[in-house]
């Protein structure tokens, strides 16, 4: 190992007479090492003691999204989530149309009660006006990660043409996302004819994408309603592009026209808790998302629903 200097000790063993100024030279030297030390022991130390990075537990607000700013924070607060999925849609909580002046009321109130808007929730399919309008306003408000509106397959051509051009948009957008410093993501649905169901066409559509700037809302729920026993396929083939983890649970229930899914209460359904343990164990940080589609009855009853979900969840991911 290369030394820079040497101590005093070391001069007088090699014979070297100590003048004053080389002395004094390497005293300091060996107390400048030694503080190092400590400094560099006691950084390890507290960073040692911080403790390690985790993922936000949010929700969707789609359930009371005709709530204003104080009830929309106080039924959060309530909760216990960090934050909230925020629907700026048609027939959302906030218009598109009238982003720049609802918006920033509802990010000013949740966080002076210690929460955020972490992803908002759009109907965005292309780079026009109006998703440039709601894009710029989220990024200069802080908001980093939105989610994409959904595509149907037309029954009327070619699947892979209808990818490319699905494709084509998404880069479009992440080059959008990357001037402003945010990032865009699909939803996997469930359903016959959802852009999105089978996995791989996201997959197709975001592969050549920049991670930062364009990934996957990937919902547990949906890709095991789609893929059965598959899911860890899918969502291991999906991991290095989460944006986002969306999660709600269902029950397959048979019924006088066949099967169908039922929503219901997490825990209660199909959703295999080992997702949770090999994300904890993936090392991913980023939010995940409670979703509520089952029967949530008035205020008082669904918060207390949404309490149980996120304890539910809590559990799972502490495995």
């Amino acid at each position: 190992m290369t030394r820079t200097s040497a101590s005093a000790a070391d001069l007088s063993a090699a014979g070297m007479p100590l003048s004053r100024r080389r002395l004094l030279a390497g005293l300091a030297t060996g107390m400048a090492a030694g503080g190092a030390a400590a400094l560099d022991a006691g950084g390890q130390a507290a960073r040692a003691a911080d403790p390690p990075p985790r993922s936000k537990i949010i929700g969707f607000t789609k359930p009371f999204q005709s709530a204003g700013p104080t009830e929309t924070a106080d039924i959060v607060a309530q909760i216990g989530w960090d934050g909230v999925e925020f629907p700026v849609r048609p027939k959302g909580q906030v218009d598109p149309e009238k982003v720049e002046e609802d918006l920033p009321r509802y990010v000013e109130t949740l966080a002076k009660a210690g929460r955020e808007i972490t992803v908002l929730c759009t109907a965005i399919k292309a780079p026009d006006p109006l998703a440039e309008k709601v894009l710029r306003t989220a990024a200069r408000l802080g908001i980093r990660r939105y989610r994409l509106g959904f595509w149907l397959y037309a029954p009327d051509r070619p699947i892979p043409e209808q990818i490319a051009e699905i494709r084509a948009v998404t880069r479009d957008l992440a080059a959008l996302n990357a001037e402003l410093g945010i990032c865009g993501a699909h939803q996997n649905h469930s359903g016959s004819n959802y852009f999105g169901a089978p996995i791989w066409d996201i997959y197709e559509a975001v592969r050549d994408c920049d991670r930062d700037h364009m990934g996957i809302c990937f919902d547990i729920g949906h890709a095991t309603i789609e893929g059965g026993l598959s899911w860890p396929i899918e969502a291991r083939l999906m991991r290095p592009s989460y944006t986002a983890v969306f999660l709600k649970d269902f029950l397959w229930k048979k019924g006088d026209k066949g099967w169908k899914t039922e929503w219901c209460p997490l825990g209660d359904g199909m959703v295999d808790r080992r997702f949770f343990t090999t994300l904890a164990a993936s090392g991913y940080t980023g939010p995940i998302s409670q979703h509520h589609e089952y029967e949530l009855g008035p205020q008082r009853e669904m918060i207390a629903a949404m309490k149980k979900d996120r304890e539910v969840l809590a559990e799972w991911l502490a495995g």
